[in-house]
């Protein structure tokens, strides 16, 4: 249980200090939720690594529909 705490007490740490890329977007969010996850199962390191890796993809995957919907909605000029 205390890994789970440490784990989530060094996610808002980082998220408060503002010192996440860009890239590491859906990271610390999926990392904290497939730690907590793994953590049930007795595997809390797997499990974040599993859930930092989902949170990205899914990060990515929001960002990509967003542009095409950006770029759908924009009035095509000649």
């Amino acid at each position: 249980m205390k890994s789970v705490f440490l784990s989530a007490a060094f996610a808002c740490a980082m998220t408060a200090a503002a010192v996440v890329p860009a890239q590491a977007k859906g990271c610390i969010k999926g990392a904290v939720v497939g730690g907590v996850a793994g953590h049930m199962a007795h595997h809390g390191v797997l499990g974040a690594a599993g859930g930092c890796v989902v949170g990205h993809h899914m990060a990515a995957k929001h960002r990509k529909q967003m542009q095409q919907q950006q770029s759908q909605q924009a009035p095509a000029r000649s």
